[in-house]
């Protein structure tokens, strides 16, 4: 049987090689100044704590995260601020749209009043019209009345008077006019 194990070389002799028989071959370890590759990882955050404890990271990253926390409750505190602003305004405006609808009830009675007021007047003033009107024609048809019976009379006076006229041309003759200039004369 041919071994499948693979072969590890290493390029170092003075490296110390740990030897460990799983059963189908030979498996080393690798080692850095004689500590396991665990021990190795652990030393490095050793010093990697160290140093950040050296240089006040933790301080830092405590700092940072407080700034952070300082801005955030600004932030929350602008919030409660610009949210107790804006109920403000929505009570403001609340109000004043219930105002707005109280003077729009109001505009409108008004309104309602004045429209039945015109209509009133309208009414008043259209019968006073008729009324004018009504008398106007009255005195109209009266006057041509008038002026109707003037002008028969004037023309029965005008009849009566031709009538008289001929009448009197007629039985009346030098004789009757002497005698009733004499008579005339005489009451005088």
């Amino acid at each position: 049987m041919a071994n499948n194990a693979p072969e590890v070389f290493t390029t170092d002799p003075a490296e110390a090689m740990v030897e460990v028989d799983s059963g189908a071959g030979k498996h080393i370890e690798p080692e850095l100044f004689g500590l396991a590759p665990y021990q190795i990882v652990s030393i490095a955050m050793l010093v990697l704590i160290a140093i950040m404890i050296w240089k006040k990271v933790p301080g830092m990253i405590a700092g940072g995260l407080d700034n952070k926390i300082a801005a955030i409750r600004e932030q929350l505190d602008e919030a409660k601020k610009l949210r107790a602003e804006a109920e403000a305004l929505r009570d403001e405006y609340s109000k004043k749209i219930a105002g707005a609808e109280k003077d729009a009830e109001a505009m409108m009675e008004n309104a309602k009043r004045e429209a039945d007021a015109l209509l009133e007047k309208a009414e008043a003033d259209s019968k006073a019209m008729v009324e004018r009107r009504k008398k106007m024609a009255e005195d109209k048809i009266a006057a041509a009345e008038r002026d109707a019976i003037d002008e028969v009379r004037a023309s029965a006076a005008a009849a009566a008077a031709a009538a008289s006229r001929k009448l009197i041309a007629e039985k009346h003759d030098a004789e009757a006019d002497r005698k009733l200039a004499d008579e005339v004369i005489s009451g005088l």
